[in-house]
């Protein structure tokens, strides 16, 4: 998708629980399964960070986070929400793709819903491998979406097996990180 649909997207993309984290419940249960997945990380990129609510998220537990994202409406919504934080996260506008950030700086890489839109997942992964630091770990959370959209689980481990090995791949099943119950596969993968 362009720029300038995530842009105008802009506008109401917190308006989905797990997008805008606005409910403490939902916010809770990101927290309950991130923190944890990423502890001992303390420099994280978060590739297409969106309106920055995990970048904030992390920010707000004690994580130096630098976001991504090539909507710069989105990306001024993310700064927003992290005017207050300390550690402050750091916002660049850039592709996921490729982003632009130096390589091996980061003992954990985490995108969110963004493997699946990209023309080529095999050369982003490697992109996002490559901006870890030695020891470092790639966290995705992915889904195949009831409107048939996004990678399954197993793609998914196909596709991060061809550069480096899986550790975890976990079902994420419970309603409160979603806002509500649902049908179809969402997961997290965690390698390294």
């Amino acid at each position: 998708m362009s720029d300038f649909v995530w842009n105008v997207a802009a506008a109401s993309f917190d308006d989905a629980a797990d997008h805008g984290l606005r409910d403490p419940v939902t916010r809770r249960a990101w927290a309950e399964l991130l923190v944890p997945a990423l502890e001992g990380s303390d420099r994280i990129a978060d590739i297409g960070c969106g309106t920055g609510s995990l970048t904030a998220l992390l920010a707000q537990a004690g994580h130096r986070v630098h976001g991504v994202d090539f909507s710069s409406a989105m990306l001024d919504l993310a700064r927003a929400k992290a005017v207050d934080l300390d550690p402050q996260p750091v916002f660049t506008l850039g592709d996921a793709s490729n982003p632009p950030l130096p390589n091996s700086a980061f003992e954990a890489v985490l995108c969110r819903h963004v493997l699946w839109t990209l023309p080529n997942p095999t050369a982003a992964l490697a992109a996002w491998i490559r901006l870890l630091a030695p020891g470092g770990r790639l966290v995705l959370i992915e889904g195949r979406w009831s409107t048939g959209a996004g990678l399954t689980a197993d793609e998914c481990v196909s596709l991060v097996s061809q550069q480096r090995p899986v550790a975890e791949i976990r079902p994420l099943t419970d309603p409160a990180l979603w806002g509500g119950p649902i049908t179809d596969e969402r997961y997290l993968l965690v390698s390294g």
